[in-house]
């Protein structure tokens, strides 16, 4: 069994309006990768992802191109405890 960790990610650019989180949902579900995405006030996308190292690590290199519409300039990651998320959500 794969190690867990926990990435907290900040992504800047042009990543609001265009399916974002939505799609970031998608590839946590795909990937079996618990935590929430969020829309922040700056313009930036705040994500956490939880799970599998491996499968943390694939989303957040998921990150660095993002949905098909957006424009990533910057992703910023912290790596934390796990807390023991299972699902992924999207917050508003």
């Amino acid at each position: 069994m794969s190690e867990r960790t926990r990435a907290h990610v900040f992504v800047s650019g042009t990543v609001q309006g265009v399916y974002y989180r939505a799609t970031t949902r998608e590839r946590a579900d795909e990937h079996g990768v618990g935590g929430w995405v969020r829309n922040l006030d700056d313009g930036r996308v705040e994500a956490v992802f939880e799970g599998p190292a491996d499968a943390v690590e694939s989303m957040v290199e998921w990150c660095r191109d993002g949905s098909p519409a957006a424009t990533v300039a910057d992703v910023d990651v912290t790596y934390e405890d796990p807390e023991g998320v299972e699902t992924f959500d999207i917050r508003r």
